[in-house]
């Protein structure tokens, strides 16, 4: 009952649109549609399965712990930015249309954490898909049907090559079955190994913003809305997290694809930071840090295909969960600080400062945790190195995110952000420094460091001091720095698509030309009588 409420309310709430009264109300009750996938979180049974359908066409739902880990997290987010979202939405346009949208996108984030079986994967991430290109275009501006456009575009892209994946695993499975873990386990043995396995890295990696086609995360996070931005970032992207975990079988080795994932992930979290200390708005700032981290959290899961190792599969859950609540609340502090004046701006910023720094691993903050528990996949490996740089660069980054979001405040001094926007960003800041200390603390002692211990605060402590004195000695160059537009790779294509259809163009003209009768005519006699005087030459 439980895992049926989490689909179920979401779903009945997207349906009550349909009648005008209800979605004019809708938007004040968007916070109460994500509580039951919260309670089922909580609550629910992992080896109770709820199936929806006859014995031969039926949908399988059902919780592993990854997926209650970050069902969990992510329902908290989506309660906090449906609150922000109501009063956010007072006097402005197309507030329905966003309504549904935000609950097409909400069922399919709830229904791919739950779901067990690959079709209904696969068909409640195309609902997500397109509920959340609804939320980008929200605005209707030039920039937003871009970022819309290319949203959707690397969408349907990532989602044909998961099906391709999909339909030659269905093939490896003995009998009928269509469940995931099935799926999973019919994979190390498959004689396509390697080409399931490169469509699903390929189908995930587009959806998780691994570099080079992580540029619709900065495009679409800075185009949607606020309370958009927060849910897509943070809750939304970690479905192609779910789902490596879930289709990559992480307990059998696999060292070749491994070692690739891990370097593109660890290339994604430095490059990531590289480009993003080049920006100056704070929501694209904010983009190119979840390039970085979910480089990361790809990289931890590489290094368990190498080892064969499935605890790789916990850890890099524990990591999205932090990534979560702190990318959510951060992205809700945006819309706070733009409506609060100088008088009350560093009590607002002091909240965001620690919450920002604490991804970098601040100590004692849910990254410093997030730091420890990924310690172990990544092991004193070079992987293990890299991933101490980009925490050196995410303190930097962040750093530079509170600056940014800084220069973002109100022109008038007195003026203060709405209690009903201030409250959920509150709530969501609170949940990322208490919840991961309640998961963390949920471990069974012995099995991690102890994060009070002096040598691993100390592991935690420097790359942030580092960070920190980069930082201000950034501020010092920063109009020195070159400027990176958001997209970075999209500006290029945008000039290959330019020349594209100039050539185009040109190519319709002279086809026009040619088809002229005087001048097909002349090309005619031209070709017959070079054809002619071939023959008798020869």
């Amino acid at each position: 009952m439980l895992l049926a409420g989490a689909l179920a309310v979401p779903l009945g709430m997207l349906l009550a649109c349909l009648w005008p009264r209800a979605l004019n109300r809708m938007p004040s009750w968007l916070a109460f549609a994500p509580i039951p996938a919260l309670a089922a979180a909580l609550l629910a049974a992992q080896d109770s399965p709820l199936i929806v359908g006859s014995i031969r066409l039926h949908l399988t739902f059902a919780l592993d712990l990854p997926g209650a880990l970050l069902l969990g997290v992510a329902a908290l987010l989506w309660i906090a930015s449906g609150a922000y979202a109501s009063p956010y939405l007072q006097d402005r346009p197309n507030r329905g249309r966003f309504a549904i949208c935000w609950l097409m996108t909400l069922t399919g984030c709830i229904g791919v954490f739950l779901a067990a079986d690959m079709v209904g994967f696969y068909f409640l991430l195309a609902l997500l898909t397109i509920g959340a290109c609804g939320l980008v275009v929200q605005h209707e501006t030039p920039r937003a049907w871009r970022a819309g456009a290319v949203y959707i575009g690397l969408g349907l892209l990532a989602e044909a090559l998961l099906l391709m994946g999909f339909v030659l695993l269905a093939a490896e499975i003995p009998g009928d079955s269509l469940l995931i873990r099935d799926a999973a386990a019919a994979l190390p043995t498959s004689p396509q190994r390697d080409l399931i396995l490169a469509l699903l890295i390929g189908g995930f990696g587009i959806k998780a913003g691994l570099v080079p086609f992580h540029f619709w995360m900065p495009l679409a996070y800075s185009a949607a809305p606020t309370p958009a931005s927060a849910v897509l970032n943070g809750a939304v992207v970690k479905a192609s997290i779910l789902g490596m975990i879930r289709f990559i079988p992480l307990q059998t080795a696999t060292p070749g694809w491994g070692t690739a994932l891990a370097a593109a992930g660890l290339f994604a979290a430095l490059y990531g930071v590289v480009i993003g200390i080049t920006q100056r708005n704070p929501k694209v700032v904010l983009a190119y840090s979840s390039v970085s981290q979910m480089g990361i959290i790809v990289a931890v899961i590489g290094m368990g295909m190498i080892a064969g190792d499935g605890r790789a599969a916990l850890a890099a859950a524990f990591y999205a969960a932090n990534h979560v609540l702190v990318k959510g609340a951060l992205f809700l502090s945006a819309g706070v600080i733009a409506a609060t004046g100088s008088r009350y701006l560093w009590r607002m910023l002091l909240p965001v400062a620690i919450i920002a720094v604490g991804l970098g691993g601040l100590p004692l903050t849910g990254g410093g945790l997030a730091k420890i528990v990924v310690d172990g996949p990544l092991g004193d490996s070079t992987a293990s190195k890299v991933a101490t740089l980009s925490a050196v660069g995410t303190t930097l980054l962040m750093l530079q995110f509170v600056r940014s979001l800084a220069n973002t405040s109100s022109r008038d001094p007195e003026a203060t952000a709405a209690a009903g926007l201030i409250w959920p960003w509150l709530a969501a800041a609170a949940a990322s420094l208490v919840v991961p200390w309640t998961l963390f603390l949920a471990v069974p002692a012995g099995t991690l460091p102890d994060p009070l211990a002096p040598a691993v605060l100390w592991k935690a402590l420097w790359p942030v001091l580092l960070g920190a004195v980069l930082a201000i000695a950034l501020w010092r160059w920063v109009r020195q720095l070159p400027r990176v537009p958001a997209g970075d790779i999209a500006v290029a294509m945008d000039g290959a698509t330019k020349l594209a259809l100039a050539c185009g163009t040109a190519m319709e003209r002279m086809d026009s030309t040619l088809r002229q009768w005087p001048v097909a005519g002349v090309s005619l006699l031209s070709l017959v009588i070079a054809l002619g005087a071939a023959m008798f030459a020869r």
